[in-house]
C-alpha cells in the first residue's frame, strides 16, 4: 500500500512539473508619433552674383556666402504634406567685383565702376541676421524621415556688419558699416530636392545700397543680389 502511494505522489509531482509553462517575453510597444514635425537646422553654401547693376559692373573669383540657422514646422493639413516654418539664421555673403568703394580727402565716399587693371583687389563683405519664412510642401510620413520637397518663402535680413576694401596699388581704403548700404533686406527664395541635398536660390527684392547712391559718371547703384548654391536639411 505504501508503495503504491508513493508511485502516485511521484507521479503528481512529475505531472505538475511538466506541466509548468514558460510566459513569452513581453516587449513594450513603441508608438510612433503621427503628429510629427519636421524642425530643422539648415546650412547653405552659395555663389553670390550682382544683378541689376550699372554699366559695365562685373564679376571675378568666387563669390562665396554661407547661412545657417533653425526652422519650426507647423504643419496645415492633416497628412501634414503642407507647413508653414518661420526660422531664425545668420549669414555671411562675400562679394569680389569691379564696383569701386573709396573715400575722398573731406571723408565723402565715392563710387565708380573700374577695369580691373585699374586696381589691385576689391571686396565687399556682410554679415546679417535673418528671418526667414517659409511655405513647405513634401511627401515624408511619419515613418521616414527621407522625402521630397519644395519649399518657398521670403528671407528679412538685418545687416550688422559690412566691409568694403579697395588697394589701388596706392592706397588701401577699408570701409566698415557704409551708411549707403540698406541694413534692411529681405528677398524671396526656393529650395527642392531630397532628403538631406537640396538646390538653393535666393533673389533680393531691394538693392544693397539707398536709393541714391550713384557713381562718379551719374550711374545709379541699385543692384541687387542672386545667391545659386545648395541647402542642407538636419532633422
Amino acid at each position: 500500500m505504501r508503495f503504491l502511494l508513493s508511485c502516485l505522489f511521484l507521479v503528481s509531482f512529475f505531472n505538475a512539473f511538466s506541466q509548468e509553462e514558460v510566459k513569452p517575453e513581453i516587449k513594450p510597444v513603441v508608438k510612433i508619433d503621427s503628429l510629427y514635425r519636421e524642425d530643422q537646422i539648415y546650412f547653405t553654401i552659395t555663389y553670390n552674383l550682382l544683378v541689376q547693376g550699372p554699366p559695365g559692373l562685373k564679376q571675378d573669383k568666387f563669390s562665396a556666402g554661407f547661412s545657417g540657422g533653425f526652422l519650426r514646422d507647423f504643419p496645415i493639413n492633416k497628412k501634414r504634406t503642407f507647413a508653414i516654418a518661420p526660422g531664425l539664421g545668420v549669414s555671411y555673403q562675400n562679394y569680389y567685383q569691379n564696383l569701386t568703394v573709396s573715400q575722398s580727402g573731406d571723408g565723402s565716399i565715392i563710387y565708380g565702376v573700374n577695369d580691373y587693371g585699374e586696381f589691385v583687389s576689391n571686396r565687399f563683405r556682410q554679415f546679417s541676421v535673418d528671418l526667414p519664412i517659409e511655405f513647405r510642401w513634401r511627401n515624408s510620413t511619419f515613418e521616414s524621415t527621407k522625402f521630397w520637397r519644395i519649399y518657398t518663402g521670403i528671407k528679412f535680413s538685418y545687416v550688422f556688419a559690412a566691409k568694403s576694401v579697395l588697394k589701388d596699388g596706392e592706397t588701401t581704403y577699408k570701409i566698415k558699416d557704409n551708411p549707403d548700404l540698406n541694413d534692411f533686406q529681405y528677398g524671396a527664395y526656393i529650395s527642392a530636392g531630397y532628403n538631406t541635398w537640396n538646390i538653393y536660390a535666393y533673389y533680393g527684392l531691394n538693392p544693397l545700397y539707398k536709393s541714391n547712391v550713384k557713381t562718379i559718371s551719374g550711374e545709379s547703384v541699385s543692384m541687387r543680389t542672386l545667391n545659386l548654391g545648395l541647402i542642407f536639411y538636419i532633422l
